[in-house]
């Protein structure tokens, strides 16, 4: 007679078999829990990090803005009328064909663009220099006439002028000269020199025609630059004589 297999044993295959009580739980259709609602902690809003964040937190958040702050624009009212300075400096020891840009800014101690913020180029700035120059001379030019009453005085005033460099040094005088040569070349510098020599005559003409201030004027500036290219010194005395001649006779 055949025996009974294991696997044809009730009370042995039992266990294999899934209960239907034990499967109920996952198989009974119920939803599944969430990752909030499994024990798992949920993020809040003001721990969130900073990928997470919105704009408004990541600008709050960005460690470049707040360890590398914006420089501030240093407070420079006084930067054009430095620059004009600094120019007329270059063009003294330079020369207007030396002139640049960069070495007016190195001088003027400011960015290369602040030239042409307030300048529309080189020629406009070299003509503000210029104007400066001229103005600081005829300043000069008028007040050594203060105090000049009668012809004696005119004479004395002006041989000392003359003597003196017309209150000038060799550097102011090198600005003058560099403005004449430049001015032979532009026009529109020839306003500026014009400008100058009305004022000296203006100046002038408080003692005398206008006829002859126009040539004591040019009588002034041609002796100074005689001197200043003299490889002698030009005597007082002999200079003196010259101006009581372009003077005339009281």
């Amino acid at each position: 007679m055949r025996q009974a297999t294991p696997a044809a044993n009730p009370a042995k295959a039992a266990p294999a078999k899934a209960t239907p009580a034990k499967a109920a739980p996952t198989k009974a259709g119920l939803p599944k829990a969430s990752p909030s609602k499994a024990g798992l902690p949920k993020a809040s809003p003001s721990k969130a990090s900073p990928s997470q964040a919105g704009p408004t937190e990541k600008a709050h958040h960005d460690p470049t803005k707040r360890n590398n702050p914006r420089r501030a624009r240093r407070h420079d009212p006084d930067r054009k009328d430095r620059i004009v300075d600094a120019a007329i400096q270059v063009i003294a020891e330079h020369g207007v064909a030396g002139t640049t840009h960069r070495l007016i800014a190195a001088a003027a101690d400011v960015p290369l663009g602040s030239l042409t913020y307030h300048f529309t180029g080189l020629d406009d700035l070299r003509a503000q220099a210029f104007k400066r120059h001229a103005e600081r001379m005829s300043a000069t030019y008028a007040a050594h006439f203060d105090g000049v009453h009668d012809r004696d005085q005119l004479i004395d005033a002006v041989t000392r002028l003359i003597h003196g460099d017309a209150g000038a040094d060799t550097h102011d005088w090198a600005i003058a000269y560099e403005l004449y040569l430049a001015a032979l070349r532009d026009p529109a510098l020839r306003e500026v020199t014009e400008t100058w020599m009305r004022a000296s005559r203006a100046v002038l003409e408080r003692f005398v025609d206008p006829v002859t201030a126009r040539g004591v004027d040019a009588l002034i500036e041609g002796l100074v630059i005689h001197k200043t290219l003299a490889t002698t010194p030009v005597p007082v005395e002999e200079i003196r004589a010259i101006v009581t001649r372009a003077v005339g006779k009281p």
